[in-house]
């Protein structure tokens, strides 16, 4: 394989500024989100903007913010839609926020919902801003076709054309494959610069970490169970959506409709490789993420803004870490991430009461588990030496991407509100949560319980009334 790029002098992820003990602290007040549902099923009438709306709307209200409070909102969105500039912005809007509240649509492919969270700690240590609404959304049902560009180039010319006898000679010029659909979501999920679609790269990450085909259906297998286990929990994160069939309202849609209880090794192992191009393939659609619709929102705000507000503190952020890897091995994205949050932090692994790794492939976040236990695996990841054992029992333990899917703009988002909801009905101390990125790269992030040591099993979160 290929050398790791960049690693540095000691070979660990390069790292820059160490936190800033006298920047404010950063709080999350609450999360809410929508349903996540496969793609083409029940909300796949509902635009990314639509999503972002019902989750953001339910949030503010739940604890009473008033609009004009919120001094920026800033959500995540990978497939921006092409009727909505600024997604963020219309979301926004629909919201109720009024229009002197800006907002800003950011991308960072998986981690764009994260980089929301980035975003607002950056505007807060900057003096721009206190209390932020932010999350992340994706419509993948609606991502567009396209057509080629030869095509463009011929419809082009039948839009030029004035007469009837240039008209039909545009129309003449056409055939066949100028018409072929370009599949834009098929693009979305291929890497420009190495050319391997995710599930390749998946592919490349088994075979060059010894992933089996066995150890990926077990790995999806428990992801369901898991998310099957606490569909109740869950129900306390999600606001309902109400899709609109034609010109009425359709029932209400309020549960995650990827989970599979019914799901078995036996059932896995009968689906077939999906993405292998040389044969010998073990990454299927089974033990894979979901292509999936949904949004998330966050309330956050700097820490002396939210006690002004007599809001509660779900979680605190101690620091996060971006870097780069290998396009072709995107998947490994969160090891030398881990490592530089671990680095800035002084934290290690056995600090995390709580991990959320987004499973964007089962081959992937076993590459990565390996990678930070192994010794060689650790080499083969850009690291010196290993960083220690996940405990499998801290590691996505309320289910994955496999079970909910991956709407890749709210992705990062959702990781957010489990692993504080996590922290904060087990009264654990610190969570972590970390994703792999298409195009190579891995974010890192570390949280804080305020309360830690002081569980609240799965009581719903509401805000006391305005102080006067």
């Amino acid at each position: 394989m290929n050398p790791p790029p960049d690693t540095g002098p000691a070979g660990h992820a390069p790292h820059g500024a160490r936190p800033n003990a006298n920047a404010p602290a950063l709080v999350i007040v609450d999360g809410l989100r929508t349903p996540f549902c496969r793609f083409n099923t029940d909300l796949a009438t509902l635009s990314a903007v639509d999503l972002a709306r019902v989750c953001a709307t339910a949030l503010l209200l739940r604890h009473g913010v008033e609009p004009a409070s919120i001094d920026e909102v800033v959500f995540g969105c990978v497939s921006q839609p092409v009727d909505s500039a600024n997604p963020a912005r219309v979301a926004a809007l629909r919201s109720g926020l009024p229009a002197s509240v800006p907002a800003a649509t950011v991308q960072r492919n998986c981690a764009s919902g994260l980089e929301a969270l980035f975003t607002a700690h950056q505007r807060l240590a900057a003096g721009h801003g206190e209390v932020f609404l932010i999350g992340g959304m994706e419509s993948m049902s609606q991502v567009p076709l396209y057509v080629s560009a030869l095509g463009r180039v011929r419809f082009e010319a039948l839009a030029a054309a004035h007469t009837p006898w240039a008209k039909l000679a545009a129309l003449a010029s056409f055939r066949p494959r100028h018409l072929a659909p370009v599949i834009g979501l098929k693009l979305g999920l291929t890497d420009p610069f190495s050319g391997l679609n995710m599930g390749e790269t998946a592919e490349l990450l088994a075979r060059e970490f010894s992933i089996t085909r066995a150890d990926q259906d077990g790995f999806a297998l428990e992801s369901h169970r898991r998310a099957d286990r606490h569909r109740e929990t869950h129900a306390g994160e999600i606001a309902a959506v109400f899709p609109v069939n034609g010109s009425a309202p359709g029932d209400p849609v309020t549960a995650d409709n990827g989970i599979r209880p019914d799901t078995n090794l036996d059932s896995l192992a009968r689906l077939k490789p999906a993405f292998d191009r040389r044969g010998g393939g073990t990454v299927t659609p089974g033990n894979s993420s979901q292509i999936t619709d949904g949004a998330a929102a966050l309330l956050v705000a700097g820490e002396h803004a939210a006690r002004r507000h007599g809001w509660p503190l779900l979680a605190r952020v101690i620091d996060y870490a971006v870097t780069g890897c290998d396009p072709e091995r995107m998947g490994l994205g969160p090891v030398r991430a881990i490592a530089e949050a671990c680095h800035r932090t002084g934290l290690g692994l056995d600090d995390a009461d709580v991990i959320e790794i987004n499973e964007a492939f089962a081959a992937q976040v076993l590459a990565v588990c390996k990678a930070m236990s192994d010794p060689t695996a650790a080499r083969m990841a850009g690291l010196d030496e290993p960083l220690g054992q996940l405990d499998p029992a801290r590691l996505n333990r309320r289910g994955g991407a496999i079970a909910f899917g991956h709407p890749v703009g709210a992705t990062g988002a959702r990781l957010i509100i489990s692993a504080a909801r996590q922290l904060r009905a087990t009264g654990g101390r610190h969570a972590l949560v970390s994703v792999c990125v298409g195009g190579g790269q891995g974010v890192a992030l570390w949280l804080e319980n305020p309360a830690a040591g002081t569980p609240h099993p799965d009581e719903p979160i509401h805000s006391p009334k305005p102080k006067s």
